[in-house]
């Protein structure tokens, strides 16, 4: 299988740089993993194709302003670092730019020294470990001096922040939005717990692989970077029961999708626990855990698409997308959404 299988022709003006006005009024391509068939509806509709007894489930991580720059201590240099993933006792796992002025020892200082962050261990790609040093509270600091860290295909500054989080972000962790929640409102919330369907949330913290393309000729030897991820035990047991009362689980977005799968896949029923995942999603995958997925439209050749495709068909996939295309759906984070159903 290789990675060019899954690319596509995207017009770049296609590529949303801002989100709507009103989070649920994106449009809404359906399609049907079983025949194909296509419809093209508003996000409120999504309403329309949950029933009672169904449940929702939602990543409510939340967004942190990971994105800093700083200045390097020995040469003033400007260096951006991206915070992708705490390992404790205040030392992160960071995407550096430009890396290679990035050695072990070197201090970066940001906001003239509020905090400051010295390479302990040099890894691939970019990669770089902190030991931050601050006085306070981390993420209030981060607060004052970090931004959202936007996708690079988006070019627009960003007005609000809030936008790149969803209405239900609580626990905070991620380097970048769950996106597909994005369209949600709380009214629309409402409307779809007064229908009688479950709203269960569970938590990922999205990581590197967000950002990190496949760069192998052959899928199968793509390596997914790890996320850390929570289920309650009261979600399980809700999941579980809708499982067993023969009623959907309806996953929001590829994070939620690849917490459900990998706790079935290594549990066999859902089970209150938290650890790290690295499960990549591509043809051949034979789904657990999930029955229905809103997800956007996402990048060519990225493990989105394939986890997608891994769902509904790789050819219905392409016909969808292609579809999408010709009616100038709006792709990415800040774009339209889809339902596979």
């Amino acid at each position: 299988m290789k990675t060019d299988d899954f690319d596509f022709y995207l017009p770049e003006e296609l590529i949303a740089q801002t989100p709507l006005e009103k989070r649920d009024e994106s449009r809404l391509l359906v399609l049907d993993k079983q025949t194909g068939e296509i419809e093209h509806r508003r996000f409120t509709d999504i309403v329309d194709y949950m029933e009672e007894g169904d449940t929702l489930v939602l990543n409510d991580t939340k967004v942190m302003p990971a994105r800093l720059y700083g200045v390097k201590e020995e040469t003033l240099a400007v260096i951006e670092v991206l915070l992708l993933k705490d390992e404790g006792n205040n030392v992160w796992e960071c995407l550096t730019k430009p890396a290679k002025r990035i050695k072990e020892g070197t201090v970066v200082s940001f906001g003239d020294g509020k905090l400051k962050a010295r390479c302990i261990s040099v890894l691939d790609e970019g990669i770089r470990k902190f030991q931050l040093e601050y006085k306070g509270i981390l993420y209030e600091i981060l607060d004052e001096l970090g931004e959202m860290p936007l996708p690079p295909y988006i070019h627009e500054k960003l007005k609000d922040k809030d936008r790149y989080q969803t209405v239900y972000a609580k626990n905070i962790g991620s380097a970048a939005a769950p996106t597909a929640g994005l369209h949600f409102t709380i009214d629309l919330l409402s409307k779809i717990k007064n229908k009688g369907v479950n709203v269960a949330y569970i938590t990922l913290h999205v990581g590197l692989g967000t950002f990190r393309p496949v760069n192998v000729e052959d899928v199968t030897k793509h390596k997914m970077h790890s996320e850390y991820y929570v289920m309650s035990d009261e979600v399980a047991d809700l999941l579980n029961k809708t499982r067993e009362s023969g009623h959907k689980i309806i996953s929001v977005g590829t994070t939620s999708t690849r917490t459900l799968e990998t706790i079935m896949s290594l549990y066999g029923t859902f089970k209150g626990c938290s650890g790290w995942t690295d499960i990549f999603i591509y043809p051949g995958y034979k789904f657990k855990g999930i029955d229905y997925l809103i997800t956007n439209f996402h990048l060519p050749k990225s493990t989105l698409v394939m986890l997608v495709s891994a769902l509904a068909g790789k050819e219905k996939i392409m016909k969808a997308y292609n579809e999408a295309v010709k009616e100038k759906y709006r792709f990415f984070s800040f774009g339209d959404s889809m339902l596979i159903k």
